[in-house]
């Protein structure tokens, strides 16, 4: 499991003066990108393949509130891949300093070619930096099956 650490700063809270849904979703992304680029796949990596992440969903349980004051600690795991890696989940825990869970978020997404807008598998050299990468305990693999949250868009309900 990977985890960041974050300090509650006053932007990142809300008229009820605890931690605003926008940042949980800042502090995720941000966690996911800090972990990209630690396993290799950086900015400069991304730019010269011409290919970036895509969000599909991001499902967030909220538990308990969050305030200034103290720092939160985010984790992130991997509970999904497709075998080509164009498909993933990922799921977030958030901890207060006292390493209690106050919300979780399951999230999937996917690569986009940034040259022709579509989705893509990863390249060799990407595919090989999520191999020896710690996976979550109920890890699967994806298919294109498992992306279909509704069997409706919202224009067919």
């Amino acid at each position: 499991m990977y985890l960041k650490e974050f300090e509650i700063r006053w932007s990142d809270v809300d008229a009820n003066r605890h931690l605003a849904n926008s940042a949980y979703l800042n502090y995720m992304s941000h966690t996911r990108m800090a972990f990209l680029m630690e396993i290799g796949v950086d900015h400069r990596l991304l730019a010269q393949h011409q290919i970036g992440p895509v969000v599909f969903y991001e499902h967030m349980y909220y538990f308990k509130e969050a305030f200034p004051g103290k720092p939160v600690k985010v984790s992130m795991e991997i509970m999904g891949m497709s075998e080509d890696g164009k498909f993933f989940e990922f799921h977030h825990n958030f901890y207060n300093h006292k390493g209690e869970n106050f919300a979780h978020c399951e999230m999937m997404g996917a690569w986009m070619d940034l040259k022709t807008r579509k989705l893509i598998g990863l390249p060799d050299d990407f595919l090989k930096m999520f191999t020896d990468v710690e996976k979550g305990k109920n890890f699967r693999v994806l298919t294109k099956e498992d992306t279909r949250k509704f069997s409706k868009t919202p224009k067919d309900l």
